[in-house]
């Protein structure tokens, strides 16, 4: 008996691959359509602001221009286009120029402060030195912000030492103990999420130093800080602890885990990105803080690396009282002291995210 080989039109053909269909492919009418919208729209109001109109102002100059390049460039798609594709790009549209607005203004203060400080930046007496003994008017090549960066540091390191595990704790309770008293919590925490921090200031300025007696030092100021920053802490953490999937937590418990270690070992690491995000946004409120190292620290021109004795100068305090002069010199060191609290805060930001970036996703 001998074997049939079946035909070859009997054979299944393989299935088709499948790839995934590109939503935002770009053609080359694509391309076109919005290049012509722009210059077409650029020309009319070019013609009409400047000529017919006999108006200038460049805010309205560019306006005009917007809305009416969203005009000829819905009125272009809508020959070769359906309505979902015209709405969608038209948003797309709108999405970037706000991105395009947010970015630009961001880089004009950066370039403007770097600009406005860079001759005081350019000398290292700047960064060595402090304004002990030299006068808000003398040259760039004496004195320097030595020790508002010394006690920048130590009051904000203070005031991360107080909030961080504080915060951590309540956004820990809220998110997975909760509880018959967590709606008041979270109502108090986001209440002092829009606490003014010269309120803050005053708050610890009548119970430390009025109440206690204690002396204006740089820990009132850390203490000050903490207040406003314990509730961006908890408020953000709570909301990455939400985050972080059910099925890790019942995983752990299946496996014989506690609350405790469960959210110890798996819900805490899992968040980790989340809470770094926490503790930045607490510590650029913080470390940009006036109005409490004004109320509770003052001014000095001394450096001092003892927070619980002496007035403690900061950055932002630096900034304050060096424009407060109306000198243009110390304006300049003003705007330098600008440029390094922006570096700092670049540098905090930074090491954050690279503590808590995901490592096995970097590999």
């Amino acid at each position: 008996m001998t074997a049939t080989l079946p035909d070859v039109d009997q054979l299944e053909s393989p299935p088709p691959v499948r790839r995934p269909r590109r939503i935002r492919k770009s053609t080359l009418d694509d391309r076109l359509e919005l290049a012509g919208s722009l210059l077409a729209s650029l020309g009319l109001v070019a013609v009409l602001y400047g000529h017919v109109f006999a108006t200038n102002g460049v805010v309205g100059f560019l306006v005009c221009w917007y809305v009416a390049f969203l005009v000829i460039y819905a009125v272009t798609m809508s020959f070769a286009n359906p309505r979902p594709i015209i709405v969608d790009r038209l948003v797309a549209a709108t999405t970037y120029v706000v991105a395009g607005i947010v970015v630009a203004a961001l880089a004009s203060a950066i370039i403007f402060t770097f600009s406005k400080g860079w001759q005081a930046l350019s000398h290292s007496n700047f960064y060595t030195q402090d304004m002990a003994g030299v006068s808000p008017d003398a040259a760039l090549n004496r004195g320097g912000i030595y020790h508002a960066i010394v006690g920048t540091v130590i009051e904000i390191a203070i005031a991360v030492a107080i909030s961080m595990p504080l915060g951590l704790v309540t956004a820990v309770y809220l998110s997975e103990v909760g509880g018959r008293w967590a709606r008041s919590v979270r109502t108090v925490v986001e209440a002092m999420t829009a606490l003014p921090e010269i309120l803050a200031g005053l708050f610890v300025y009548v119970v430390l130093i009025v109440g206690v007696g204690m002396p204006k030092t740089g820990f009132a100021v850390s203490v000050a800080m903490s207040v406003t920053m314990v509730p961006i802490i908890a408020r953000s953490g709570e909301v990455a602890l939400r985050i972080v999937p059910r099925g890790l937590r019942e995983a752990s418990e299946a496996l014989g885990g506690t609350e405790w270690r469960t959210t110890m070992r798996v819900v805490l690491p899992s968040a980790r990105a989340g809470l770094a995000t926490a503790l930045i946004l607490s510590i650029a409120r913080g470390i940009g803080e006036t109005a409490i190292p004004l109320l509770v620290s003052g001014a000095s021109s001394f450096t001092n690396y003892d927070p619980f004795t002496n007035p403690m100068n900061s950055l932002p305090l630096f900034i304050y009282t060096s424009y407060a002069t109306h000198e243009p010199i110390a304006i300049e060191r003003a705007f330098g002291a600008a440029s390094v609290l922006l570096v700092m805060v670049l540098i905090l930001f930074v090491a954050a995210r690279f503590v808590a970036r995901d490592r096995k996703g970097s590999r």
